[in-house]
């Protein structure tokens, strides 16, 4: 994970679904860079894809953020698609 991740789940948290330019109008990050973030979450499942450029945290993210998870024992899961 990068540093960047935690504050996007935390933004997710606190505002709900969110698309890489919403990320972005909160001041989180670039709409490139928040996508390409959400698909490394989303491959970790931290969060999930719901609709196209949508996401939506995850039980596994928001155990992360109350500090019941360590993101260094999750494993990615191969994309169906």
């Amino acid at each position: 994970m990068k540093p960047i991740d935690e504050h996007i789940l935390e933004t997710m948290r606190d505002e709900g679904n969110l698309t890489p330019q919403a990320l972005a109008d909160f001041d989180v990050t670039v709409p490139n860079y928040a996508s390409d973030r959400l698909s490394v979450l989303s491959r970790y499942g931290m969060v999930e894809k719901i609709s196209r450029g949508l996401y939506r945290l995850t039980d596994t993210g928001k155990q992360f953020l109350d500090e019941e998870l360590d993101a260094s024992t999750l494993e990615p899961v191969e994309d169906d698609g």
